[in-house]
């Protein structure tokens, strides 16, 4: 399937399922989240990137351990979703991006989460290039994949060919994806 061809059928997928996304997946979310922030450092200062935020889920859990936070997606509905978690955070700004082509400058970010993104994208190493083209040097990468999208040797070796150190891999059975800490290498 062609690049924006699979891209406009996420997209469109996410618009029409914003509505009800926090209700059916909420509790699966969370448990990512939840696996990737007990095991990172978060600090005041960090200035974070959510790329494929989604409706937000992921704000509550850091705001008070950042200086700001940005979360893209490609879904203008789950945007409109995200928005209504924004309201409340004065330090939270949403942009329509897509995930391998952000319109930001080189390196702004501390840190970056990349939750249920690499399996909705074409191209998942041109995804991991631009996450890492936006991060600081050693900065915190948490990436997750969907263990049906993507086999576990398969996966980490993409995260190596990134030149993501993995310094922490969940592997629950519960969950349908790995969720990985990792350490931008190079810059």
């Amino acid at each position: 399937m062609p690049m924006w061809d699979r891209k406009r059928q996420v997209m469109r997928h996410y618009d029409r399922t914003a509505k009800f996304y926090d209700t059916q997946y909420h509790e699966e979310q969370e448990a990512k989240i939840r696996a990737a922030i007990d095991n990172l450092t978060l600090n005041e200062d960090n200035i974070i990137l959510d790329a494929g935020c989604g409706t937000g889920l992921l704000f509550a859990h850091i705001i008070d351990k950042s200086r700001f936070i940005v979360g893209t997606d490609i879904s203008r509905e789950v945007l409109r979703e995200a928005m209504k978690k924004a309201k409340s955070y004065k330090k939270v700004a949403l942009v329509l991006a897509d995930a391998d082509n952000m319109p930001f400058h080189n390196r702004p970010f501390n840190v970056v989460f990349a939750i249920t993104l690499l399996q909705n994208t074409p191209s998942p190493r041109a995804t991991l290039n631009e996450i890492k083209r936006l991060s600081k040097s050693n900065a915190t990468i948490v990436v997750t994949g969907l263990r049906k999208a993507f086999a576990e040797e398969e996966f980490s070796k993409m995260l190596k060919q990134a030149d993501l150190r993995i310094t922490v891999r969940k592997l629950d059975k519960q969950m349908r994806e790995y969720v990985c800490v990792c350490i931008k290498m190079r810059r």
